[in-house]
């Protein structure tokens, strides 16, 4: 039985709450359970090869070797696996990913990171320095993000990344509606197309989480958001741009909102924190989105994306210390001592904010204005370019990360056919598109030309042959269509698990 065909001339012809309702109800009859099975193992199979190609190509350790290898000989076979997985992302054949790729700028971070590769901020008597990175780092991005044209103070802290930056800030302002507003039951009021990360939080922390549909140049209905927000609800989000389309939301319209309500709202500058302030200053015209506005309580920029810092830093920023302080974790009884931690982890690696502090103080605004300018140039050529395959409509007003999505042919069958070229592009759902963020990589020379020759190829490849699905376009395609998530989080859970199978 092909489950898929089967759902879709069934299942997925009723309505969607009772399609889900009916799938839930028959998903347990032995015949129904070994098909999906079936039609699973299928899909995951085309994928392992992809993930797992080094699978009895190098040595393998399911147990701990008796006697140690040589330390030449692991390098040397880390170093053949680094070889084989940097030609993709060097020719800036690669989506996001990797934001600077500059060999000497990858080699000035080695540098520091091996000079702070014992630090700890943990242990801040052993390590001040640690300390010091941090401070500089936030209050750096701190007046980057508008804190210098506003009387407030603000604050933050170094995390791990955008996801933990975001959690920290939802984390803080469920913790302080329920000690000052005896708030039990909090919501937050999103976008539909706000990044993942927020309904992770929702799901750690026992938020409700409501999303609501953005228009049709994808960007927040100011209307319906506001319309959306109860007597429960302790902050609103804005992306700025959201991740999926690459757009702005309108922060201003969004904040003064929340402000009026007495609510926290928070601007995800995760992907633009380091790119619109110079973009603003290039001249390109930028919607209002930092602590300029009275409304913004909180923002996350990631330092590791357009700051071009190694991988596993971002900033959360907070509008005063009082409300950081709840994201704070101290502990007075503990038989071990007095323990606190800034953010979720207790021991961090000083030696990341201590490259990440390099990276800035290296770049400069010179620096960032330049990358900024190359970046946003080389984005022009690609919309430009998009715009004039008639096959193609791009989505919003996007700066340079490029949504594109199609009417005529199955734009994942376009992406197989670009991943067939050597591209790593990202697949979207909601609606079915395409994105490509772009980076320094891509403002090489001739990368932008080479990317749209193939798309012009890859786009008609699929217009003589729409029979040809390849791999992965049929398990987007199904990700897209199903009517019910459950068997699509099925799908992503048995994925994985693959991630961590040795076998």
């Amino acid at each position: 039985m092909d489950i898929q065909k089967w759902m879709e001339k069934i299942v997925y012809r009723l309505p969607e709450g009772l399609s889900a309702r009916v799938f839930d109800a028959i998903k347990d009859i032995p015949l129904v359970r070994r098909a999906i099975e079936k039609e699973m193992n299928e899909m995951m199979g085309g994928i392992r090869d992809s993930i797992k190609p080094y699978a009895g190509k190098v040595p393998e350790f399911e147990r701990m070797p008796e006697r140690g290898m040589d330390q030449g000989a692991v390098l040397e076979m880390m170093e053949d696996i680094q070889n084989k997985e940097s030609e993709k992302w060097e020719k800036g054949f690669v989506s996001g990913a990797v934001y600077h790729g500059d060999k000497d700028h990858i080699g000035f971070l080695n540098r520091v990171y091996a000079l702070h590769s014992q630090s700890n901020p943990l242990h801040a008597d052993i390590w001040p320095s640690a300390s010091k990175y941090e401070a500089e780092v936030v209050s750096m991005t701190a007046d980057m993000l508008g804190a210098g044209r506003t009387k407030d103070e603000i604050c933050g802290v170094v995390s791990s990344g955008g996801t933990e930056s975001i959690l920290l800030a939802m984390k803080t302002y469920r913790d302080r509606a329920r000690k000052e507003k005896k708030i039990r039951r909090p919501e937050i009021v999103v976008p539909s197309t706000v990044h993942a990360a927020f309904d992770k939080a929702a799901q750690y922390f026992g938020i409700k989480i409501v999303h609501v549909p953005v228009k049709s140049d994808c960007t927040a209905d100011v209307g319906a958001m506001k319309k959306a927000v109860g007597r429960n609800t302790i902050a609103m989000v804005g992306s700025a741009p959201c991740f999926p389309h690459g757009v702005v939301d309108p922060i201003a319209e969004l904040s003064e909102v929340a402000r009026q309500k007495g609510i926290g709202f928070h601007t995800d500058a995760c992907l633009g924190g380091f790119v619109l302030p110079w973009a603003e200053k290039l001249g390109y015209e930028i919607p209002s989105f930092d602590f300029r506005l009275p409304g913004v309580t909180s923002m996350s920029a990631d330092t590791h994306k357009y700051g071009y810092a190694a991988k596993g830093t971002s900033v959360v920023l907070y509008r005063g210390s009082q409300l950081r302080r709840y994201q704070y974790f101290t502990i007075t009884d503990w038989p071990g001592g007095l323990y606190f931690s800034p953010t979720f982890a207790g021991s961090r690696p000083g030696a990341l904010s201590a490259q990440c502090w390099a990276a800035m103080v290296a770049m400069g605004e010179k620096g960032y204005l330049e990358a900024t300018r190359h970046i946003l140039a080389t984005a022009e050529e690609i919309k430009s370019g998009i715009e004039k395959i008639p096959d193609l409509t791009i989505l919003g007003n996007p700066l340079w990360v490029i949504a594109f999505a199609s009417d005529r042919v199955n734009i994942y069958q376009v992406m197989e056919q670009m991943s067939q070229k050597g591209w790593s592009l990202n697949g979207l759902h909601k609606p079915a598109c395409v994105h490509i963020c772009v980076t320094l990589r891509h403002t090489r020379p001739g990368v932008a030309r080479r990317f749209l020759a193939d798309l012009n190829n890859a786009v008609a490849h699929v217009k003589a042959h729409p029979e040809q699905t390849g791999d992965m376009a049929p398990v987007y395609g199904m990700a897209a269509t199903i009517p019910f998530r459950g068997l699509v989080g099925d799908m992503m859970t048995r994925y994985i698990d693959m991630l961590y199978s040795t076998r």
